[in-house]
C-alpha cells in the first residue's frame, strides 16, 4: 500500500505551504506535490474601490515587496487614463523599483538562503539559519544586513517610507526628487556596489560545491517567460515587450504585447492547491510549463546594459550551451541582478532630468480596462482591472511572479525527492533539499508574511494501518 510524506510547513520561505512525497510500496517516491495552503482573495477585496486607490491598496498585499504591486498596479492605472507618463516620472518609478529588487534579493539570498550555502544542506538545523550564518560569517551576514538596508533605503528617500510608499500613483509620482536626496543615494551606491562584486566572487567559489544540487534542483527544460527592453532586448524590470524562450534558448515567441497576455498566458487549477498554475497557452496544459525571474530574465535578454553586469551576465550563460537550466542558479542570476540594479540606479540618477518637477500626468478615466506588466523580484507581475462609469472597480485579476513558476516548483520538488528521499529512513538533510528547491524561486506566497529561521516541524512515516513507522519533530 502507498504510504505519504508530510512537510508542513516549509522553512524559509515567505508564506505558508506544504509538500507532500507518495511513496511506493518498496518506499521509493512515486509523485510529490507543492501545496499553498493559504487562500488569496485581493481580486474580489478590490471590487467596488475607485481605481486610484488601487497601487496604495495593492501595496498592502505585500511586506516584502510591496513596490512591485505599486508598480504593476500603476500602470494599469495609467492604461485606465490612457496617458503618456512624463518621462521623469517613469526614470523614478524605475529608481524605486530597482532598489525593490536590490532590497528583495538581498533578503533571498542572504537570510533565506545563504544558510544552506554557507553550512552545508546537512548542517544542524539548529545551527542553520540567519543566526548560524551572522555567527559563523559575520561579514558575509553584514553585508547581507547592508545591502537589503540600501535598498530598503532608497525606496525611503524617493517615496518617504521604506514599507508601502504612497509615492507612485496613477500618471506618475506624486512628487519629484530633490537633490539633496539624490546626493544622500548616490553617496550609498559604491558600498552597494562593492558588496555586489564582492559577494559574487564569493558565490562563485563555493558554487562547485553543488553540483549534485545542480544536477537535480528543478534541472529539466522548461520555457522562459519575461520583459526584454523595447529597443535592445537588455534587462528591463518596469517595461518592454514579453519574450519566450526554449530550453536551448532558442526564441519560441518575441516581442508579444503585455497587455495582450491572455492571448499567450492561461491559467489551470488543481484541488489541492489554492495557488493557480499558469501555462503557455499554445502548447497547453502541463506541457505549457516555463518559468519566469531571475533564472529566466538572464536566459531571455540579449544583455544586461551596464558595463560589469554584462561580465557577469556573459560568464553566467557560459554555464550551458543553451539556456541556464538548473533552477539551484536562480541564487547566482540573483547577485547578477543586484550589481546590475546598483549600475543602473547610478546611470538613471546622472541625467540632469532626474530632478525635473514634471513627474506626473493627469487625466480623468478614459478606458474601462487597464493592464500593467512589470518585473517582480520573483518574475513577471500582471494586474488587470476593469472599471464601471464611475471609475469603480469591478473586476480584477493578479497573476503573481510565484504562480508562473507553479508547475516548475512542483517538477522541481518531484525530481528532487525522487533523487534524495529513502522512505525507509528519514534524514534531515533529505528534507532540508526538497524545501531547498522550493527556495531557489523565493515563493511570497502570502505576500505579507515571512518566517525566519525554524519554524515547527513535525514529519510522519505512516503505514497503511495509520501506523507511525518514523517520525522528525522540529522545536520553533
Amino acid at each position: 500500500m502507498p504510504q505519504t510524506l508530510t512537510i508542513d510547513p516549509i522553512t524559509r520561505i515567505e508564506g505558508h505551504a506544504k509538500i507532500t512525497i507518495r511513496l511506493d510500496d518498496a518506499g521509493k517516491v512515486d509523485d510529490a506535490f507543492f501545496h499553498v495552503t493559504q487562500f488569496r482573495g485581493f481580486e474580489k477585496l478590490c471590487e467596488g474601490r475607485p481605481f486610484y486607490e488601487m497601487p496604495s491598496l495593492m501595496a498592502r498585499i505585500c511586506g516584502i515587496c510591496p513596490v512591485s504591486h505599486l508598480m504593476a498596479s500603476a500602470k494599469a492605472c495609467d492604461a485606465l487614463l490612457a496617458v503618456t507618463i512624463p518621462e521623469t516620472g517613469a526614470n523614478l518609478r524605475r529608481i524605486m523599483n530597482l532598489a525593490q529588487i536590490v532590497q528583495s534579493h538581498a533578503l533571498s539570498f542572504f537570510h533565506l538562503s545563504s544558510p544552506d550555502l554557507l553550512l552545508g544542506m546537512d548542517a544542524d538545523p539548529v545551527q542553520r539559519n540567519i543566526f548560524g550564518v551572522a555567527q559563523s560569517h559575520p561579514t558575509l551576514a553584514l553585508d547581507g544586513i547592508m545591502l537589503r538596508k540600501f535598498g530598503q533605503e532608497m525606496i525611503e528617500l524617493l517615496g518617504g517610507k521604506r514599507i508601502h510608499p504612497a509615492w507612485v500613483v496613477p500618471g506618475g509620482v506624486s512628487e519629484p526628487l530633490t537633490e539633496a536626496r539624490r546626493e544622500k543615494i548616490l553617496a550609498a551606491l559604491p558600498e552597494a556596489k562593492q558588496i555586489a562584486i564582492r559577494t559574487l566572487d564569493w558565490f562563485k567559489t563555493v558554487v562547485d560545491n553543488y553540483r549534485d544540487e545542480i544536477r537535480t534542483f528543478g534541472n529539466f527544460p522548461t520555457l522562459f517567460m519575461g520583459l526584454v527592453g523595447e529597443d535592445d532586448n537588455s534587462l528591463s524590470f518596469y517595461d518592454g515587450r514579453i519574450r519566450v524562450v526554449d530550453a536551448t534558448g532558442n526564441i519560441v515567441a518575441d516581442r508579444l504585447k503585455p497587455e495582450k497576455y491572455a492571448d499567450y498566458i492561461e491559467e489551470a487549477v488543481e484541488p489541492w492547491t489554492y495557488l493557480k498554475f499558469p501555462y503557455y497557452k499554445p502548447m497547453g496544459y502541463p506541457e505549457g510549463i516555463y518559468r519566469v525571474g531571475p533564472l529566466a530574465r538572464l536566459n531571455l535578454v540579449d544583455k544586461c546594459g551596464t558595463t560589469l553586469a554584462d561580465q557577469e551576465w556573459a560568464e553566467f550563460r557560459g554555464l550551458e550551451r543553451g539556456a541556464v537550466l538548473s533552477s539551484f542558479h536562480f541564487h547566482y542570476a540573483r547577485l547578477v541582478e543586484i550589481l546590475y540594479c546598483v549600475e543602473r540606479v547610478e546611470q538613471l540618477l546622472a541625467d540632469p532630468e532626474i530632478l525635473s518637477d514634471h513627474v506626473r500626468a493627469y487625466a480623468s478615466p478614459n478606458r474601462r480596462e487597464g493592464i500593467g506588466v512589470s518585473e517582480a523580484p520573483r518574475g513577471t507581475l500582471m494586474h488587470h482591472y476593469k472599471i464601471d462609469e464611475n471609475g469603480l472597480i469591478t473586476s480584477a485579476n493578479l497573476i503573481i511572479a510565484t504562480g508562473h513558476n507553479n508547475l516548475a516548483m512542483n517538477r522541481g520538488v518531484r525530481q528532487v525527492a525522487k533523487h534524495y528521499v529513502d522512505g525507509m529512513k528519514l534524514q534531515e538533510g533529505m528534507l532540508n533539499r526538497v524545501e531547498a528547491v522550493i527556495r531557489t524561486y523565493d515563493p511570497c506566497l502570502s505576500c505579507s508574511t515571512h518566517a525566519v529561521g525554524q519554524m515547527p516541524l513535525q514529519i510522519q512515516l505512516m503505514g497503511p494501518d495509520g501506523e507511525v513507522l518514523d517520525e522528525i519533530k522540529r522545536s520553533a
